[in-house]
């Protein structure tokens, strides 16, 4: 898994990331709200391990402007603090765990062990359509780098058309049924709307056949 931590304590941050490490996880550390941040920018992670400190609170922060973001991926936090109120707001936000310092390295093994299967439900949920867009089938969203990607009704009942029919080539007679239902519109406004979402995707993953149609397939990583 790619694992970024949050850690302001950089002797503890290291002992973290040298354990997962060699249990065979890719990790990322950094000390502060905006240097993790910077890195969420760039990385789509599977697992974030936030502290939550006396004085910054920067794990809590952090993962509340990433939940105003609609942010998906499961969180560790990590804290000394022992008042209820600091814990409960961690669970409410929607932290997977809570673990209270100090505590045995080994505690974050048997943490991650319990949550592979939250992360690998989340993984065959969400369809990879290139490097940095995924579609959750469940929750029928789709993620830039495990943020929703804001469209229009119209644009998200396409993307919705294709990634349900993900390897089949969309007629604009299928379109013209899911997208407008008993509107009647003609294959040169279906064509203009798809220029319009693919012009707002950041990634051109939408493949157009010539008088045919429009289609979607999984993106396959490259092998490292």
């Amino acid at each position: 898994m790619k694992i970024l931590i949050l850690e302001n304590d950089q002797i503890f941050q290291s002992e973290l990331k040298e354990y997962l490490v060699n249990l065979g996880h890719h990790c990322i550390g950094c000390c502060y709200k905006q240097d993790a941040k910077h890195y969420l920018v760039d990385t789509v992670y599977d697992l974030l391990i936030l502290n939550i400190d006396h004085e910054t609170q920067d794990g809590l922060e952090l993962y509340a402007e990433l939940k105003v973001e609609n942010f998906t991926t499961p969180v560790i936090f990590t804290s000394a603090l022992t008042d209820i109120e600091t814990i409960s707001k961690a669970y409410d936000m929607g932290g997977s765990e809570y673990i209270k310092k100090p505590f045995h390295i080994k505690e974050l093994g048997y943490r991650l062990q319990k949550l592979s299967y939250e992360i690998e439900n989340i993984k065959r949920e969400h369809i990879l359509l290139s490097p940095n867009y995924s579609y959750i089938k469940k929750e029928n969203k789709l993620l830039h780098k495990n943020l929703v990607q804001p469209l229009t009704k119209k644009q998200f009942h396409i993307i919705e058309c294709l990634c349900k029919n993900i390897g089949t080539i969309i007629s604009f007679d299928l379109f013209r049924e899911y997208a407008w239902g008993s509107d009647l519109v003609s294959d040169a406004t279906i064509r203009t709307e798809l220029s319009r979402l693919r012009k707002v995707l950041k990634e051109d993953f939408i493949q157009n056949y010539k008088g045919i149609g429009y289609k979607v397939d999984r993106y396959v990583k490259a092998p490292k």
